[in-house]
């Protein structure tokens, strides 16, 4: 049997893709491999949101090339997308196939078992209109099933190489994001996170048709009990979304949404498209409409041209915000895009420290929230033994407000709604206490491990759009 065995760098979406690719593979009779043993064929999905991301993913294609020369090497993503040129000088590649076209993928490998002649199949992403249909009906996690909604990004941060990576913002048409959620329902899947390059401006694209749209039709979807946004930016949190929001009992209360800089000279400088007024008043809105929700976000530091002053003002801006959980990103050059040529970069050392006091305030507020929910009953699917310890009689999993949850229980729960207490709350994880296992007869995931590489990768000065 024919072995494949997949790498994957950056973001969720490329984990999303490379499970999708994957699904292209197993319909052909592939096997999936480690990508540490020796395969027929590698997959390398990479990353270009940084210079560090680039250097990256050519280690990982170089690795792939020793372990078997033999190997057809495949190189997808966002690197692949932007340097195509550049994959294929590496002597042993044998093709480039960037962000689209990956539904090819299979008689492209079967053209180079024929002739080893390298292709470059990658086209300009700008003039493409149209998402790319790749269904993933099941996942290597086995709890939290991920759907992408849409694709590319039309905003042009100055910090983001992203629109050149991914093309412009595309949405995924509404009958196959819906198809696509029933058929993870079917399988077991208790919790959909939509994700995508830009999620909350899904539909933007669309006549009569929206994200709050997408949002109501999704919560008729019988059996699925979670639905989360992975993320989404202020201004597209409508009125017609806070209704779901608020209407919705499937609608996790935690929204990720990215803040990126506490200041409003530096968010000009960045080119975000809102004030920390406007932003603030978002937030405040959201907190009356669903009380004890989790606000997460990300955040720059060390943007070109962050004074002490302007830090110290985003500061008291995120403090005042009372985030569960902050992102947080040294500013990190990318060739290529207009803040990597802007004046006055920042010193490494300032930005270090300027991270480490960040870091701290988002462990505090961490805390702080945490603090709120001892006492209370929340409803919790485990994911997996705590800390990958089978045996151990711990299962960890998240609570619908994006609180990691270590409790006593039986494997068997792993994918289900389990009611638990807060006993004691921490940063990265609460102790809790079994008030209900979940009902009799519920639908059981399958336990499945493949080889894909699932460690997502946190990249400094990433817009982590796609971060859950």
């Amino acid at each position: 049997m024919a072995t494949v065995a997949f790498h994957t760098l950056g973001c969720k979406v490329n984990f999303y893709d490379t499970e999708a690719i994957w699904q292209l593979f197993k319909q052909e009779g592939y096997e999936q491999v480690d990508f540490e043993s020796t395969a027929d064929v590698y997959v390398v999905n990479t990353c270009t949101v940084t210079n560090t991301g680039d250097k990256k993913s050519r280690q990982m294609i170089r690795r792939a090339i020793r372990r078997n020369p033999e190997a057809i090497v495949a190189v997808t993503g966002c690197y692949a997308q932007t340097s195509p040129a550049e994959i294929m000088a590496i002597p042993g590649v044998d093709l480039v196939i960037g962000t689209q076209d990956r539904d090819k993928i299979m008689p492209y490998v079967k053209q180079l078992e024929q002739e080893r002649q390298p292709i470059n199949a990658v086209r300009n992403i700008m003039k493409t209109r149209a998402f790319e249909e790749l269904d993933v009906p099941d996942f290597s996690d086995r709890t939290r099933a991920f759907l992408k909604i849409q694709e590319g990004c039309n905003n042009f941060c100055t910090f983001c190489i992203i629109p050149w990576s991914r093309g412009l913002m595309r949405s995924r048409e509404p009958q196959s994001v819906l198809n696509q959620a029933r058929m993870l329902v079917d399988a077991g899947y208790q919790e959909i996170v939509l994700t995508g390059i830009h999620t909350g401006g899904y539909g933007e694209d669309m006549e009569d048709y929206s994200l709050a749209k997408l949002l109501w039709d999704l919560d008729k979807v019988d059996g699925l009990k979670r639905i989360r946004i992975s993320s989404i930016e202020a201004s597209q949190i409508t009125d017609e979304v806070l209704e779901v929001l608020q209407a919705s009992k499937k609608m996790c209360r935690h929204l990720h949404i990215p803040l990126q800089a506490g200041d409003d000279e530096v968010l000009k400088r960045m080119r975000r498209k809102y004030t920390t007024e406007q932003f603030a008043r978002k937030i405040e809105h959201i907190h009356r409409i669903m009380p004890g929700v989790a606000i997460t976000t990300d955040v720059i530091v060390g943007f070109p041209g962050e004074t002490d002053e302007m830090f110290r003002r985003g500061y008291q801006f995120m403090e005042q915000m009372k985030f569960s959980e902050m992102h947080v990103f040294p500013y990190s050059k990318r060739t290529g895009t207009p803040a990597a040529r802007m004046e006055d970069q920042i010193d490494e050392e300032i930005k270090n420290a300027r991270v480490h006091e960040l870091i701290d305030l988002s462990e505090r507020m961490q805390l702080s929230y945490a603090e709120t929910f001892v006492g209370q009953v929340l409803e919790v699917i485990p994911e997996r033994d705590y800390k990958g310890q089978p045996g151990s009689g711990l299962l960890m999993g998240y609570s619908d407000n994006y609180l990691q949850l270590v409790f006593e229980g039986s494997e068997d729960w792993i994918g289900q709604v389990c009611r638990v207490k807060v006993t004691e709350a921490g940063v990265n994880e609460c102790r809790g206490q079994l008030v209900r296992a979940p009902e009799a007869g519920a639908v059981h995931l399958p336990s499945r491990v493949t080889g894909t590489d699932a460690s997502a990768e946190t990249i400094p000065g990433q817009a982590a759009k796609a971060i859950v």
